[in-house]
């Protein structure tokens, strides 16, 4: 049935149109036959005006129809002269004798006027049902480009969405992992009041990740709120050789959720464990109105044990970074001064969608 529906619809456009014109056409001669007294409707008049285009209607269908078939046809200009030079032979001789019998005389009486007039006609309808062709023909590139485009935008979307959720994944247990690492340390001294103020410790950054999980940005005081607990945990593992400094941690911003940790967690496994000194870790907000800057700087000791690690700390940060801002977020990470540095710049609000 929807097929049929749209089988018939360019015919019945075509009509439509064909009957306007005649309509307009009619309504002139009316208006002659009016001013000469002449006996004359404007139904009669309209229907012969119709009846001696009904030939050129039935052209314009059918030249529709076959360039709906060839689309490929209507960016041939060549082809489609070609196509109009034999139209023109048969149709406009075709046309010609349509006429004569409706007028009730010979061809040979058909005037050099009515045969330029026939031509002019044909030409007429060809270029327009070609142009209304390449219109739709264009029209339809569009659409499916448009809809190509959303769907190619819907699944990179869920790419997206899969690898922050996948580097979600990745990172909270591998912080577990370590803030159980330091419980285990107090456990196995049988310090058992410091075991259950960790456990309280570590209950409270976990309920802090689970609701954070479910967000794509967190406001820059509840994140500097986790990394005080998380430090608060850590010292029960380190004690007093664990010392930070932080600076600027009552700025304002948005920041993507467990950002700040694992740049900690970086520095106490390549201070701290390296060594059985103090350690001399620095953390500092900074930037403007429209930026936000973050730097995390540990000592490099030329006599401290090297711990490799697992690197995934900074790599999950730059790559959460850049799914979450793109280009507009950069993380440099290098020695600077004997420090091993890290220095981030991102937008200080989350991007609009």
């Amino acid at each position: 049935m929807k097929n049929i529906r749209g089988a018939l619809r360019p015919v019945v456009v075509v009509v439509l149109v064909w009957t306007l014109l005649c309509a307009i056409g009619a309504l002139g001669n009316y208006a002659d036959y009016v001013k000469r007294g002449e006996p004359m409707t404007y139904g009669a008049m309209l229907w012969l005006w119709w009846r001696e285009h009904l030939l050129l209607m039935v052209f314009s269908c059918a030249i529709y129809a076959w360039l709906s078939r060839r689309p490929a046809l209507l960016g041939q200009w060549r082809a489609l002269a070609l196509v109009y030079a034999v139209l023109v032979m048969l149709f406009v001789p075709l046309e010609i004798k349509y006429s004569s019998v409706l007028a009730g005389q010979p061809i040979a009486a058909t005037s050099g006027f009515e045969w330029f007039l026939e031509f002019a006609w044909t030409t007429f309808t060809f270029v327009a049902v070609v142009g209304v062709c390449i219109a739709r023909d264009t029209r339809a590139r569009e659409k499916a480009w448009q809809r190509a485009h959303t769907e190619n935008l819907g699944l990179r979307l869920e790419l997206e969405q899969q690898r922050i959720l996948a580097l979600r994944g990745q990172l909270n247990p591998h912080f577990l992992f370590n803030a159980l690492n330091a419980i285990s340390s107090l456990v196995r001294s049988s310090d058992g009041k410091l075991a259950l103020v960790g456990i309280s410790h570590l209950s409270d950054l976990l309920r802090y990740a689970l609701q954070a999980s479910e967000r794509n940005h967190v406001s820059l005081a509840d994140e500097c709120r986790f990394v005080d607990d998380y430090l608060a945990l850590q010292t029960l593992r380190y004690g007093g050789r664990l010392q930070i400094g932080i600076d600027g941690a009552g700025a304002a911003g948005q920041i993507p959720p467990l950002l700040l940790q694992p740049l900690i967690e970086n520095a106490l496994r390549h201070d701290l464990d390296c060594h059985d000194r103090p350690s001399d870790i620095r953390l500092a907000f900074g930037g403007d109105d429209e930026r936000l800057t973050i730097h995390v700087s540990n000592p490099v000791l030329a006599d401290s044990v090297a711990n490799p690690g697992l690197g995934l700390g900074l790599r999950h940060s730059r790559a959460r970074l850049q799914l979450a801002y793109g280009d507009a977020a950069t993380l440099t990470a290098g020695i600077e001064e004997g420090r091993f540095a890290v220095d981030i710049s991102m937008p200080r609000y989350a991007l609009a969608a």
